[in-house]
């Protein structure tokens, strides 16, 4: 019977170096035929400039290598860095799988660098050759948004190629899976989609979009690799990697129908224009890829736990073979032109802001603050899932009998609640108009959010809901966070002094240098702001009333003594920003046409008001639950004394103490012996 399984498992399998050369063919060819059929291959026209016929095939093929290669990076990285267990050093096997990555971090930054110039002979509707000098191109990444996006790809990239080569340990693989992923993002806040009419929704959705598609296909291909190689870790591998590729299908699916909702006028034009078919297609892919992964978690995960391969490398190749195709239909759809899409002008402001500029907030209570939303996928996918997650955690504890405290459910959700309010309403659409509605909306993300969101203790719950990985296991998601809570790195940024200076003083840094404008310019600097404003936040909070475990913090007086320091520092910004007379972010609010703004330094005073008078409730609010913390933390050591002492023995803690204290008296009074030094003191 063994020797059956063993047959059974390493019978007749797909060539590995076959099924990859036809994945990469069929991306291109598929990628080809989509930019044929949706007209995104424009046929030269006497007497008006043309890029040529090497631009116009060579743009899509180069673009189609690029997103091969940034998958193959991702996906070898991923794999060393989560799905192989390891410790601290890499083993022999990532270290293979390293290479791999620096093997496709090259070829990633050719693409890119292909990509660049193409891009610019099809801008400028000249040929390559004569367009390709140095000066030229370098003019183009100095000057251009699009120049300067595949100029930072290509860098990531080649970072990440030379990166690979000399590491060992598993913080630097981290360090090149971040920058990997960060490198996929530039083309993404340039591309068609940022000209689309609410381009705030479509380039978080793009990005997103990447992001997902990236980690998705990049880990399929390697587990594939591993299951082929017949690497022993190959089914943890697998089982690692079966629910990111769960919440990665997830992410695509969501996001490719919010991009197509923006870019398409209407839904008739799904099923009437090339595009909308196009879209369409790609949807029936995805379902189709849904359902090939809801067959590996019932059929052949299992099959591979038990030795038998076969099944699940055949399947995998053809979901491989099926995503490279979707890839190069995603490749065709970015050249091909959406229904409506050259018909309306933006005007300046509307080209900056992504939105038509907004009416005047009028008199007291300034309801177009709670009527002007615009939809974000990053804040409104991510507080969704937020809540999804805890909730279910909370169900799972009480299916189980234990109790979860209702008021850290409420002040979660009322946190998720403040956060979508201060992202997407109207403090978001005039926050990048006004001055002091962006005030407005960087306490709420900086002082009120984060006092709920670190009340709801997320990770206490994760650490008591997720199950313990078996003694011998690789980690599993609650050891990985309990070695986040207690790692050095943790340890560093929840020191009370470090976590004040990030609070106070990245406003300082935002706000009096050139920084506020350079981020406000762009939706992916705006967003990393509110993120950044959200994070230190709710870093300082943590330190001071945070519930969760983590580092060793300091008592309860210490707590009070660093909330009392650091809150006249941001009284001290507040009153900087009212007696200010220089306009932070001058260039900002010069492009913007904002007719109903009398004087923008009074709208800057009135932001510096705002800073100061919302500042004060959440110092009291915190304030007043770090007094009851302190309260019941008394109350429970005092209980603790009691229980001890109605024990009684050995384990009476006053009893000990006072022995201790009369050793101490006995041990002074004691006359010292002529041999014995005395102790200096």
């Amino acid at each position: 019977m063994a020797t059956d399984t063993k047959a059974a498992g390493t019978g007749r399998l797909p060539r590995l170096p076959l099924v990859l050369a036809v994945a990469v063919g069929a991306c291109v060819a598929v990628a080809l035929i989509a930019v044929w059929a949706g007209g995104g291959a424009a046929t030269a026209i006497p007497g008006i400039p043309d890029a040529g016929a090497l631009t116009a095939w060579g743009l899509p093929v180069a673009r189609t290598l690029t997103d091969a290669a940034a998958v193959a990076t991702v996906g070898a990285l991923l794999l060393v860095v989560v799905l192989l267990p390891g410790g601290r050093r890499l083993g022999p096997a990532q270290l293979r799988y390293l290479t791999w990555a620096a093997c496709a971090a090259g070829l990633w930054a050719a693409a890119s660098g292909a990509v660049l110039v193409f891009t610019l002979s099809d801008l400028f509707a000249q040929p390559v050759g004569e367009i390709s000098s140095p000066a030229i191109v370098a003019d183009f990444v100095t000057t251009d948004a699009q120049g300067r996006s595949y100029a930072l790809t290509a860098a990531a990239a080649g970072v990440i190629a030379t990166l690979c080569v000399g590491i060992g340990s598993a913080r630097w693989a981290r360090c090149a899976l971040v920058l990997a992923l960060a490198g996929l993002l530039p083309p993404a806040f340039t591309g068609h989609s940022s000209a689309a009419g609410n381009h705030d929704a479509a380039v978080s959705s793009l990005a997103l979009h990447l992001l997902g598609v990236a980690v998705w296909v990049g880990g399929l291909v390697f587990v594939l690799v591993a299951a082929a190689r017949r690497e022993e870790q190959a089914t943890a591998a697998v089982r690692r990697f079966s629910p990111i590729a769960g919440w990665a299908l997830l992410a695509v699916g969501l996001s490719g129908i919010v991009n197509a909702a923006v870019r398409l006028p209407s839904l008739t034009e799904v099923f009437t224009s090339r595009y909308g078919l196009m879209v369409l297609t790609k949807a029936v892919a995805l379902a189709l890829l849904g359902g090939i992964g809801y067959w590996h978690r019932r059929r052949t995960l299992p099959a591979l736990a038990e030795g038998r391969r076969r099944a699940f490398v055949r399947l995998a190749a053809g979901e491989l073979l099926l995503m490279a195709a979707a890839m190069g239909l995603a490749v065709g759809l970015s050249r091909t032109p959406a229904p409506g899409a050259g018909d309306a002008s933006l005007s300046p402001s509307e080209e900056l802001l992504g939105f038509p500029i907004p009416p005047p907030l009028g008199d007291f209570p300034w309801t177009p603050l709670f009527t002007q939303w615009h939809f974000d996928p990053l804040f409104a996918f991510g507080t969704a899932g937020a809540a999804l997650l805890y909730l279910a955690g909370v169900r799972k504890l009480r299916a189980r009998g234990d109790n979860w405290p209702v008021g850290r459910t409420i002040a979660w959700l009322l946190g998720l609640a403040l956060t979508v309010l201060a992202t997407m309403s109207g403090l978001n659409t005039y926050g990048k108009v006004l001055f002091s509605v962006h005030m407005g909306q960087h306490m709420l993300l900086a002082m009120s959010v984060p006092i709920l969101l670190v009340l709801g203790a997320p990770a206490t719950l994760a650490l008591r809901a997720l199950p313990a990985a078996p003694k011998g296991s690789p980690d599993g998601p609650r050891e990985m966070l309990l070695k986040l809570l207690h790692s050095r790195y943790v340890k560093l940024i929840s020191n009370p002094v470090v976590a004040s200076v990030l609070f106070i003083g990245s406003a300082f840094v935002v706000y009096y240098t050139s920084l506020f404008e350079t981020l406000m310019r762009s939706h992916l600097g705006h967003m990393v702001m509110l993120v950044h404003f959200l994070a230190t936040g709710l870093l300082f909070f943590w330190v001071i009333i945070g519930i969760d475990p983590g580092p060793r913090r300091p008592p309860y007086l210490g707590r009070l003594f660093v909330l009392i320091l650091t809150m006249p520092f941001h009284s001290w910004f507040s009153i900087s920003l009212m007696s200010s007379t220089a306009l932070i972010g001058e260039g900002w609010w010069t492009l913007l046409d904002r007719p109903w703004v009398a004087d923008a330094l009074d709208d800057q005073y009135n932001g510096g008001a705002i800073a100061w008078a919302t500042g004060d409730i959440p110092v009291l609010i915190t304030t007043i639950v770090l007094a009851i913390q302190w309260m019941r933390s008394d109350q429970r050591e005092a209980r603790r004394v009691d229980r001890q002492i109605e024990r009684g023995g050995d384990t009476d803690p006053l009893a000990a103490y006072n022995a201790y204290l009369a050793s101490l008296h006995a041990r002074d009074r004691r006359p010292a012996r002529p041999d014995t030094p005395h102790e200096e003191s």
